[in-house]
């Protein structure tokens, strides 16, 4: 979408005072309906708005108006600007701003982020409580002048930050966070499917993992006895 002059109404009027050019035209220039061009022509619309000059303000030349005059199907445009405005520069955010009336819950507020997120960087909780690094430190150390007195308050409750601004800065230091790797204790861990399976029966002559039982020798009595005797009697001979 082409852009249109400053103050559009104020151009029209200048146009329809000072110019020749259709309502198609002064319309289509200053991006307004042909019938509200009109209605300033007749005096209904815009009254007592005074007309700025295009001309004067950079925005049309003499030679785009005469030939838009003769020439009813030429559309005005508008006059490149010399003026060359200076590169904004972009300004760096500053610690987040706390009212007045919220500043006294900051020590309570970093209580609160301390001991329910031990993650979170100092400059993490500045950004959130808008505090600083030495405020921190006390809070840490107990240090405070009005430790005795502090207590862990969410500085969302508090208004200090929103749940999106805490939530992100949390995430943040989880992702940061290296992973601990799990310490092998001389065992490894088994899949869950696999230590809660139940236990199967196992055959004993199938299983080739455990030694197969020792078959116990059936003992006959008589035989025994029978060898008793001759051992008995061979002792008396010797005698």
């Amino acid at each position: 979408m082409s852009q249109g002059p400053l103050m559009p109404k104020a151009t029209a009027v200048w146009l329809v005072e000072n110019t020749s050019l259709s309502f198609d035209q002064i319309a289509d220039f200053c991006k307004l309906h042909p019938l509200e061009v009109k209605g300033i022509a007749d005096g209904e619309v815009a009254a007592g708005i005074k007309g700025a000059d295009p001309i004067s303000m950079g925005q049309l030349t003499r030679e785009e108006i005469e030939k838009a005059q003769s020439d009813p199907s030429h559309r005005l445009r508008l006059a490149e600007s010399r003026v060359k405005l200076p590169e904004q520069k972009k300004i760096k955010k500053g610690p987040r701003y706390t009212p007045v009336s919220r500043r006294h819950d900051r020590p309570n507020a970093i209580l609160w982020l301390v001991r329910n997120h031990p993650e979170l960087k100092d400059a993490q909780i500045m950004r959130l409580v808008g505090t600083t690094k030495t405020t921190i430190q006390q809070v840490r150390d107990r240090t405070h002048w009005n430790s005795a007195s502090l207590t862990p308050m969410d500085p969302v409750t508090l208004g200090l930050c929103s749940q999106i601004d805490l939530d992100f800065e949390v995430q943040r230091a989880a992702k940061d966070r290296p992973q601990v790797e799990a310490q092998d204790h001389g065992g490894t861990l088994m899949p869950a499917e696999v230590s809660t399976a139940p236990e199967r029966p196992v055959d004993p002559f199938t299983d080739m993992s455990r030694p197969k039982p020792v078959q116990e020798e059936t003992i006959d009595v008589n035989s025994v006895f029978a060898k008793l005797k001759t051992l008995k009697r061979d002792d008396e001979d010797e005698e």
